[in-house]
């Protein structure tokens, strides 16, 4: 189908037309155009710092610990016999040779009643032949009677020596015996529970009557880092090595001691070595099987670069902080050798005087800017 020329010129014509009417509104009406005001940075992450130092610090290790009695002792009945007295009370302390039980002594008292007679009768028959065998003698050497009967004499005079050498024995071991029912506490310390009461039969060497533990002196023991073992042991040359212990709950001063003893190897499946401290313990403020807050002095380091303590964070590739410079907080490796009283020991990573964040450190990034605050 043929479009005629004068259709195409009428429909350009309107196009134009348009065209114009559009460019004739805009120029009596412009469009408003919005103002956008400048856009001002984000505030920084508020965040309190301090200085990295140099002071005097201790070279301390804090453990926990274990309170150990120097001796403990189950008291055992040595003979069977029947309670006759309780001497003691549970939780009591005693002294070493006080009476706890005393045993119904009188089968013990027979018998070495009995033992005594025979002793008697034996020496009584030792005499008769010791004289039939001077007379014997006397009569061989005038050669008045056989010499089988000198014999004979010997012989009698040397069964009833023996029978009163036996009969001795016997008598000495019922003395002990009988000294076994009394039964007194062989060291100082505390009783426990006591296990049996008056009125029971018990054997010997059967289950404890009493269990006592010496409360004074004590042990404290310790696993002590391989790490820290060098510090050890060149602060035991110098001289004693103070170790300080506080039970939990214990308000008072801290309970003062000494380093008796290391042990000769370290535990290679732990990495430590088991120590002993020895402690007076006058006010029996230290408890056996008691866990204890430690404190071993091993001497002072007197120009140790710290920090406080909040200042260091744990990362998967161990410890850094953040330090602030000018507006910015910066991640910095770091290798803190130990803690005392909320100081980090830096061993390495910051220098005296750079500033490091001590709180807010969970907002912040390296390259975070920041706003430092006044706690």
């Amino acid at each position: 189908m043929k479009i005629s020329a004068k259709r195409i010129r009428g429909t350009v014509a309107l196009i134009i037309l348009a065209a114009a009417g559009v460019f004739a509104y805009q120029a009596i009406f412009p469009p408003v155009r919005s103002q956008t005001a400048p856009t001002a940075p984000p505030p920084g992450v508020p965040v309190a710092v301090a200085t990295v130092a140099r002071q005097s610090m201790p070279i301390r290790v804090d453990i926990i610990a274990t309170v150990q009695t120097i001796a403990t002792v189950a008291v055992r009945s040595r003979i069977d016999g029947y309670i006759d007295k309780v001497l003691v009370h549970d939780g009591q302390y005693v002294k070493a040779g006080d009476v706890m039980f005393q045993l119904d002594p009188r089968s013990a008292a027979a018998q070495l009643q009995q033992a005594e007679g025979q002793l008697l009768r034996d020496k009584a028959s030792l005499e008769g032949a010791q004289r039939d065998l001077k007379r014997n003698t006397d009569l061989v050497a005038k050669g008045a009677t056989p010499i089988i009967n000198l014999d004979a004499a010997k012989t009698q005079a040397g069964v009833f020596d023996g029978a009163v050498k036996a009969d001795e024995a016997a008598v000495d071991n019922l003395k002990v015996q009988l000294t076994f029912c009394t039964i007194a506490a062989p060291i100082d310390g505390r009783i426990g529970l006591i296990a049996i009461k008056e009125g029971n039969s018990i054997n010997a060497n059967g289950i404890p009557l009493a269990t006592i533990n010496r409360m004074q002196p004590i042990y404290v023991n310790f696993a002590l880092p391989q790490v820290d073992l060098p510090d050890l042991k060149a602060a035991m040359d110098r001289g004693p090595v103070e170790v300080s212990v506080r039970a939990p709950g214990d308000q008072g001063a801290p309970t003062k001691g000494f380093v008796e003893f290391f042990d000769s190897a370290v535990d290679s499946s732990t990495g430590t070595i088991a120590v002993r401290a020895k402690f007076a313990n006058d006010d029996l403020r230290l408890w056996p099987g008691q866990y204890v807050n430690t404190s071993v002095s091993l001497g002072t380091e007197s120009d140790a670069l710290t920090v406080p303590q909040t200042a260091v964070q744990v990362g998967q590739n161990g410890n850094y902080v953040f330090v602030i410079k000018s507006d910015r907080a910066e991640v910095r490796p770091v290798k803190a050798t130990r803690t005392i009283d909320g100081k980090s020991v830096i061993a390495s990573g910051l220098s005296e005087g750079e500033q490091v964040a001590i709180d807010g450190q969970l907002r912040l990034g390296n390259g975070t800017r920041v706003e430092i605050k006044k706690l």
